[in-house]
């Protein structure tokens, strides 16, 4: 699974006193795990937006306190500004990046919401996805009247804060507190100067569209062809072309590479080129990744590739480098957060990895170098499929072995992440032996913690069974219909599968030895027994056609 990361971008209504803003920001970034990503103060509104990102639990604490200290610091009764706002931290959206849905985001601001109601007595309304009502689901509507108009508006039982009091705070005001889609500033670039060209294009695909006048000289609105999507055009001095510039407010509706070919439409149909695009600001690692699927596909081309190389597809493909050099790890908010590599072990060189289970150390053992080896069996069965979609004369047949990589790699990904997980299972075991044994409470939170971490070690390690066996029916596709050339690649694939699963099983077995809930050891080492005599007539058979294919070419 992906590492849950989530978005906050609180608005405080503070653009000018820098040291104000500078006592919010440390607030947030007084919590371990959160990573302060941008701050941006506005004089004219006197407003800033700040953007922080990590797991759910610190972004949540850097929000409540952030909160808590805008709250402290800035007085609404004085405040004057451009933007519409009704309260010291304006609007708190979260938003999801990887491994977590918008469900849970939408709880997780709930939760904040109902924490700064309660601590601080500011009243607070949910909107967008964490809106208990539809009535409330449009921000503008929370914020109607604005600060001026909130103390009338909170004496209207419709306008009950979602929590806590129903009573003008002069000095805090309202906070409106939501979770919303990632919002992805995206400009596209055009072979023009032309500012009323770009805008005709930008009119053609926002979703607002244009207002004309039909025959009986009334306005009416033709919408655009992108769903959620803002745009306008511009021209550019610095770089000397006009763009489109659009804030996809749904990249789920309408994502990254969609925007830019549909623009690349328009641009044709009004005799102007796309020259390239630039990403303003963050994105995550799936839009890209989906990108590069994308124009694969349109190549009729494998996405069983690695990260990286979909990255690069999708870099060339949006043309991302015109203006300035594109980096990834500076780009994309995972990256940013230091989450590119899946893991301590997974991230080390082959040398590294090697030289570190060679050492006195007992982690890693035996269960990691086994999901590692197995990573490597799944590795080659994806190899051949990849070979197998771009072969000479089976053109037709690129979906079928696109498909088959594309499974391998995510049996190969999940892999590599329990090898890192097999080592963390054996450190929370030697944690929990090291937990103090003086009293009776001690004894008995040490016995448990110890009982916990040990059916961890053994779940893991199953876990690592059952993964490595669901690749079988990869491996042997391969060998039966894949590139006749590679049919010795994917029998050692089958090969490092199955001493992954004996590996794998071992550390099953050891850990299961004394363990006090004899029930689950039993059911355990049952299906684990099971797997492995599968596990050995599949490989039994895959060696055999192996070797008749090997015997055919002879």
């Amino acid at each position: 699974m992906d590492r849950k990361i989530v978005e906050c971008v609180p608005n405080f209504s503070e653009g000018r006193d820098m040291a104000k803003i500078r006592q919010i920001t440390d607030a947030i970034e007084s919590v371990e795990g959160v990573k302060l990503l941008d701050v941006d103060p506005g004089k004219d509104t006197n407003r800033t937006v700040v953007t922080f990102v990590g797991e759910p639990a610190a972004v949540a604490e850097a929000a409540f306190l952030c909160v808590k200290r805008a709250a402290e610091l800035i007085d609404m009764s004085k405040h004057q500004g451009a933007h519409p706002r009704m309260g010291a931290t304006d609007v708190c959206p979260f938003v999801p990046v990887s491994g977590i849905t918008m469900e849970e985001t939408a709880e997780l601001a709930r939760s904040v919401a109902e924490r700064i109601g309660n601590e601080l007595g500011i009243p607070v309304y949910c909107y967008e996805n964490a809106a208990f009502s539809e009535q409330r689901r449009n921000l503008a509507d929370c914020r109607s009247g604005e600060y001026e108009g909130l103390r009338k508006k909170l004496a209207d039982p419709l306008w009950k804060p979602d929590f806590g009091p129903a009573e003008f705070n002069p000095s805090a005001g309202a906070t409106a507190v939501g979770a919303r889609d990632f919002l992805v500033a995206f400009n596209v670039n055009l072979n023009t100067t032309s500012t009323r060209r770009a805008n005709a294009i930008a009119f053609d695909v926002r979703e607002k569209g244009r207002v004309v006048k039909n025959e009986n000289g009334e306005e009416v609105t033709i919408p655009g062809t992108l769903k959620s999507v803002k745009a306008i055009g511009w021209y550019i001095k610095e770089y000397g072309i006009a763009q489109i510039s659009m804030n996809l407010t749904n990249i789920s509706v309408t994502p990254v590479h969609m925007a830019f070919d549909e623009v690349c439409r328009k641009a044709e149909s009004r005799g102007v080129r796309v020259t390239g695009s630039e990403l303003v600001g963050l994105i995550p690692l799936r839009a890209l990744l989906d990108a590069g699927r994308y124009f694969l596909l349109r190549q009729e081309r494998s996405i069983g590739v690695s990260d990286d190389e979909l990255i690069k597809i999708a870099v060339r493909s949006l043309g991302l480098n015109d203006i300035h050099q594109f980096r990834p790890e500076e780009k994309i908010i995972e990256y940013v957060m230091g989450s590119k590599q899946q893991g301590r072990l997974a991230g080390m060189t082959l040398y590294e990895f090697m030289n570190e289970t060679a050492s006195e150390s007992p982690a890693p053992g035996g269960g990691s170098v086994s999901a590692c080896i197995g990573a490597f069996g799944v590795a080659l069965g994806t190899m051949v499929a990849n070979l197998s979609s771009h072969k000479r004369g089976w053109d037709e047949r690129w979906k079928e072995f696109s498909d088959q990589a594309a499974m391998g790699r995510e049996i190969q990904a999940e892999l590599l992440r329990l090898v890192d997980e097999d080592t963390e299972a054996f450190n929370r075991i030697m944690d929990a032996y090291a937990l103090p044994k003086a009293s009776e409470a001690e004894k008995k939170a040490r016995r448990d913690a110890l009982g916990a971490a040990t059916k961890n070690a053994i779940i893991v390690p199953f876990r690592v069974i059952e993964t490595a066996f669901s690749s079988f029916g990869l491996l042997r596709s391969m060998v039966k219909t894949g590139n006749p050339n590679s049919v010795s690649d994917a029998g050692v694939g089958a090969l490092a599968v199955r001493a992954c699963i004996r590996g794998a099983a071992l550390n099953v077995r050891i850990n299961l030895a004394g363990f006090a809930d004899k029930v689950f050891s039993e059911d355990l080492l049952s299906r684990t027994l099971q797997i492995e005599k599968k596990a050995e007539i599949e490989e039994r058979e895959i060696l055999q056609l192996v070797e008749a294919k090997i015997n055919e070419g002879s």
